[in-house]
């Protein structure tokens, strides 16, 4: 028993020890393309740098009578199209139009529409994500799979890794480049509502399928996603699955010695296998909204590893800054706190405030361009690195 406590206790420092120093780069950089990034970004206006930064629903831009009521078979409001991308020029859309899953030709339609809009703007095309959690679950005739603490019960690398492989494929088959999955949570408290969608309550396990799973969904070079491949997006960094409650999105309450060592490390493994974006926890932990931690989103995550990857949010979590943790007076505050901690791309998602507000915080000198910067340099080595440039649809 004591050998056994020993080797825990030195793989412990071990695993600190490897993630508070710098490391090389989590995924190694192409000169290449980091010169095409700084050319294009030399040439944006302000409005062109936050537009990369919002990501709205596609309810948004569809016929309906409002963004809850969209009509399907899905059509496209011009003038509010218009709107969305030529004058906030929004470089991100996401979601599945009336929470109907579309043929892989009906997204194709929607999806090059969009880009052919975005790209007559400014040359820059949109990222599309959906939720494709067990399988390609918003294409009809994608494959279902089981849901992940299925596939961590079965204890196999393999399975993990085929199932983002497959859904990889049938989700590339209908020009969506972007999935936000997979969940390495851990699932530590049977109360919590969202069980099912984690691999487990063990980090070790959680890690290894985890990482399987970012290699099928992405391929095995993080510097470039094959045609057949999607970006993976982890969720939700990090302590998500421990709410004190029991409920989703509520306060958690974890040491940060628990937090490096166990909710931490499954990000870890993914991020050193190339996972090219994360997305942030909805909840608090002691207190801190991991929307507005500065210490977890940019010097854990983006500083430690060395990462240039994506943050994205997870649904509308910038206004729970103001209006639920009430840690901001109200959302331009809110978007203050998010960004300069390291959100880079705000998923609102019915409402283009966020390109209003941004950009007036800027002005008054409260974000700084260089953190604009780095945060559009994020979003456009994503769609560089997803071949979205070459291949837009």
């Amino acid at each position: 028993m004591k050998k056994k406590f020993l080797f825990s206790f030195l793989a412990t420092g071990m695993l600190l020890s490897a993630t508070a120093q710098t490391v090389k780069p989590a995924i190694p950089q192409d000169p290449e393309m980091e010169s095409k990034i700084e050319t294009l970004l030399a040439k944006m206006s302000l409005e062109d740098k936050i537009g990369q930064m919002t990501q709205l629903t596609i309810d948004v831009v569809g016929k309906g009578a409002n963004v809850f009521h969209t009509i399907i078979p899905f059509e496209f409001d011009e003038a509010i199209l218009d709107t969305v991308m030529h004058k906030y020029k929004v470089g991100s859309i996401l979601n599945v139009p009336g929470a109907t899953p579309q043929t892989p030709q009906e997204w194709t339609d929607i999806i090059t529409c969009l880009q052919k809009e975005a790209i007559a703007e400014n040359g820059i095309p949109v990222v599309y994500g959906v939720d494709q959690m067990h399988g390609t679950t918003y294409t009809v005739g994608g494959t279902l799979f089981p849901q992940s603490i299925n596939l961590g019960a079965a204890f196999n690398r393999e399975l993990s890794y085929e199932s983002g492989r497959i859904s990889a494929y049938e989700t590339k088959a209908g020009n969506i480049p972007w999935t936000f999955a997979p969940v390495v949570d851990l699932g530590r408290d049977p109360r919590w509502p969202r069980q099912w969608e984690t691999f487990g309550e063990d980090v070790y396990l959680v890690t290894e399928l985890g990482r399987e799973m970012v290699k099928g969904f992405q391929g095995s070079d993080g510097k470039s996603i094959g045609r057949d491949y999607v970006a993976a997006c982890m969720k939700h960094y990090m302590g998500y699955g421990v709410p004190f409650s029991g409920k989703d999105r509520t306060p958690s309450y974890i040491s940060e010695q628990d937090m490096r060592e166990k909710h931490f490390q499954p990000f870890v493994e993914a991020i050193r296998n190339g996972a090219l974006s994360v997305m942030a926890n909805s909840g608090m932990n002691n207190g801190m909204p991991f929307h507005a931690n500065y210490e977890y989103l940019t010097k854990w995550l983006k500083e430690e590893l060395n990462w240039d990857g994506l943050i994205v949010t997870d649904w509308a979590d910038i206004n729970n800054l103001a209006f639920r943790d009430k840690i901001a007076a109200n959302k331009k505050e809110a978007i203050k706190l998010a960004i300069n901690a390291g959100i880079d791309m705000s998923m609102d998602p019915y409402s283009w405030d966020f390109c209003v507000l941004l950009k007036e915080l800027v002005e008054e000198g409260e974000v700084s361009m260089e953190r604009i910067d780095d945060a559009t340099r994020r979003v456009l080595r994503m769609k560089f690195r997803l071949g979205l440039f070459e291949r837009p649809y």
